[in-house]
């Protein structure tokens, strides 16, 4: 029987955000950001515990974060391949001089510049990442076919699979944490309910 996918968000990182900044300096913000692992206070919910100790597969992105998350989920007791396929959607350091705002504030900023194309230097577009994503999902509903497959990932980027998987007929089961770190969505291949797998219906 076909497993569900489960995409998890990282815990808190080691990193304030009770910072004010330039547009340029949240540009190396992020990157530390991209470099930090999780605060040393962080723990996982015992649901994603949970999730992870029933889940046939565990992976996670090459980041730091990710990486720990998914280590303090299973308790270190597993293999859990780590995949630069799964890191976070770019976030460019924005183009807008002179203002000194909180990260999190630049972070909605960036977003916008990149969701509309700003992408310099050769990084990812949005476009592009959405390419990726559909390499995503193949990859977890490849491995779902063997049970469950948890992947422990980034916020954004788990909005763009949630948003991908239900195109393709996945059915979101359940949330939990909205997307707070340690959030966590559960989705069930197209055809299942109750337990019970049903043909899909060609397109």
């Amino acid at each position: 029987m076909t497993g569900r996918i489960i995409t998890a968000r990282h815990g808190r990182p080691d990193l304030s955000r009770d910072v004010k900044i330039t547009g340029r300096e949240y540009g190396d913000w992020w990157a530390q950001y991209d470099r930090s692992g999780l605060h040393p206070d962080e723990r996982p919910p015992q649901g994603l515990i949970e999730i992870a100790g029933r889940a046939k597969t565990v992976l996670s992105s090459t980041l730091p974060r990710a990486i720990e998350t998914a280590q303090q989920a299973t308790d270190t007791a597993r293999e859990v391949p780590a995949d630069v396929m799964f890191v976070e959607a770019p976030l460019p350091a924005p183009p807008v001089p002179f203002l000194k705002l909180k990260p999190g504030t630049w972070g909605v900023i960036s977003r916008s510049f990149w969701f509309w194309g700003y992408a310099p230097g050769g990084m990812e577009a949005h476009l592009e990442t959405w390419g990726r994503v559909r390499k995503i999902t193949a990859r977890l509903a490849d491995y779902a076919e063997q049970g469950d497959v948890l992947l422990c990932a980034h916020g954004y980027l788990n909005w763009m699979i949630d948003r991908r998987l239900k195109k393709e007929g996945w059915t979101l089961t359940e949330r939990n944490g909205g997307h707070r770190y340690w959030s966590w969505r559960i989705y069930e291949a197209p055809g299942l309910r109750d337990g019970v797998e049903k043909p899909a219906i060609a397109e």
